[in-house]
C-alpha cells in the first residue's frame, strides 16, 4: 500500500529534499501551495525535475506528485485527514498562518498525524502547538494526537535564474547532500523508514550544529567574500583573505559545542563535519551566491541567530572569537544585490538603523545586546568593526 506525505510548502526545500526523499522511498507526494503556476505545473506534470550541481552534474525525476491549493482549506483538510505525514516547509512567517486548515484536517482524524516541521527554526514545535491549540477545541489532547518534529536541514540550493524559472517552475537545483535531521523523541509511534531521514536524540545539539557552525561560516563566507567582491560563494571560499578564516570561524564553533555536548560531539566527527563544509561550500557547480546566503541580516543578527548566538556560545564554552567577530564585523557592510541590481528591504532598513543610531544602537535594537550584560562582547564586535574600517560610534 503506498503511504501519503502532504508537504506543505513546494518551494525549494520542499521540492529538492523532501518530496525527493520521500517520493524515492516509494511515498505519493502532495504538495499544498498557493502559486497558481506551481500548482498548475504540478497537477500536469505529475513529476519535477532535481538537476543536481556538483563537478558532474545529473538529474533526478522525482515522480508520484501532485498538488491541492493552500487556498481551498476544505481540500487541504481531507488530504491531511488521511495522509500518512505531514510536512512544513513555508517559513517562520508563514507557519502559525497554515494552522486552521492543519487543525480542521486533525480534527477529522482517528489515528495520531506526526509533522515535520522542516523550518529550520528553534521553537518550532512550540511555535505550531500553540497555534494549532487556539484551532483546536478546548481539551483536545494535542500532544497524544500530533507529533511535532523539529528538524535541522543542512542541503544548500541557490536562488534559480529567472530564465530557468519562467522555462520550468517547478525545476530545482541543489547539492548532492541529501539528509533531513529530525527529533527522534517526537514522534509518536514508528519513524518511517526513509533513506536520507535521520533520527538523532539530543536533538538541540544538531540544531546549533547547523546554526552555529553551518549557517553561521556560510553567513562569514558571503560577508567575507562580498568585501573581496566574490560573486558566488565557490568563488568567496577561494580566496586567500576569506577560506581560511570561513574554516577557522567553524572550527571556534565546532570547539564550543563540543565542549558543551561532549556526549554527542568528539574533536575528530566535528573537524570532519567542518571540512565536508569547507567542500560543499566550495562547490563551483552549485553557483549560489554570496547574495543568497548573507540577504536578511535583521534575522541573521538576531539575538539567538548564527551570528550573535554563535559569539555567545563560544563565550560560555571558554572558546576565542577571533574569526568569528570578523564575520560579524564584515557583515555590516555587506551590500551584494541580486541578479537584477535589487536589494533585500529589510537590508535598507537594517543599515537605517545602523546610520541613526550607530553600532551599540543597531546591535541593541536588532541582536538584543546592552551595556549592562554584554558589555564584553560589544567591545569585541566594536574592536573587530573598526579593523573593517568602521569609525566607533555610540
Amino acid at each position: 500500500m503506498i503511504r501519503t506525505l502532504v508537504q506543505y510548502g513546494a518551494g525549494n526545500i520542499g521540492r529538492s529534499l523532501i518530496g525527493g526523499l520521500f517520493s524515492r522511498a516509494g511515498w505519493e507526494v502532495v504538495f499544498v501551495d498557493v502559486i497558481p503556476e506551481v500548482l498548475e505545473s504540478l497537477d500536469r506534470e505529475r513529476r519535477y525535475r532535481i538537476v543536481v550541481k556538483e563537478k558532474e552534474e545529473s538529474e533526478i525525476w522525482v515522480e508520484g506528485v501532485r498538488a491541492v491549493d493552500g487556498r481551498d482549506r476544505e481540500a487541504v483538510a481531507r488530504e491531511i485527514s488521511s495522509c500518512d505525514l505531514l510536512s512544513t516547509a513555508v517559513g517562520p512567517a508563514i507557519l502559525p498562518k497554515i494552522a486552521p486548515e492543519i487543525a480542521a484536517g486533525i480534527a477529522r482524524r482517528t489515528e495520531p498525524l506526526n509533522i515535520l516541521l522542516c523550518e529550520n527554526l528553534r521553537g518550532a514545535p512550540e511555535i505550531m502547538a500553540e497555534a494549532l491549540a487556539k484551532e483546536l477545541p478546548d481539551g483536545f489532547p494535542l500532544s497524544e494526537k500530533v507529533g511535532l518534529i523539529a528538524t535541522s536541514i543542512g542541503k544548500m540550493v541557490p536562488l534559480m535564474p529567472v530564465e530557468v524559472r519562467k522555462r520550468d517552475p517547478l525545476e530545482v537545483w541543489a547539492e548532492a547532500y541529501n539528509k533531513l535531521i529530525a527529533d527522534r523523541e517526537a514522534f509518536l509511534g514508528s519513524i518511517p523508514e526513509v533513506e536520507g531521514l535521520v533520527a538523532r536524540g539530543s536533538f538541540e545539539a544538531y540544531v546549533d550544529q547547523k546554526l552555529f557552525v553551518h549557517n553561521m561560516g556560510h553567513a562569514a563566507a558571503a560577508y567575507l567574500g562580498d568585501r573581496f567582491g566574490a560573486v558566488t560563494i565557490a568563488q568567496a571560499m577561494e580566496m586567500s583573505q576569506v577560506g581560511p578564516v570561513v574554516g577557522s570561524a567553524m572550527r571556534e564553533s565546532g570547539r564550543a559545542l563540543v565542549r558543551l555536548y561532549p556526549w554527542e560531539f568528539t574533536p575528530a566527527a566535528m573537524e570532519d563535519y567542518v571540512e565536508d563544509l569547507c567542500r560543499r561550500f566550495g562547490n563551483h557547480a552549485l553557483g549560489d551566491t554570496v547574495y543568497r546566503v548573507g540577504r536578511d541580516r535583521p534575522r541573521k543578527y538576531a539575538p539567538n541567530d548564527r551570528l550573535i548566538g554563535a559569539l555567545r556560545d563560544q563565550a560560555g564554552a571558554g572558546v576565542g572569537s577571533e574569526d568569528t567577530l570578523q564575520a560579524v564585523a564584515a557583515g555590516l557592510f555587506f551590500s551584494a544585490t541580486d541578479e537584477e541590481g535589487n536589494r533585500l528591504p529589510a537590508d535598507i532598513e537594517f543599515e537605517r538603523l545602523f546610520r541613526e543610531k550607530g553600532l551599540r544602537g543597531l546591535l541593541r535594537e536588532v541582536s538584543g545586546l546592552n551595556p549592562r550584560s554584554d558589555e564584553a562582547l560589544l567591545e569585541k564586535i566594536e574592536h573587530a568593526a573598526a579593523r573593517w574600517g568602521l569609525e566607533k560610534r555610540d
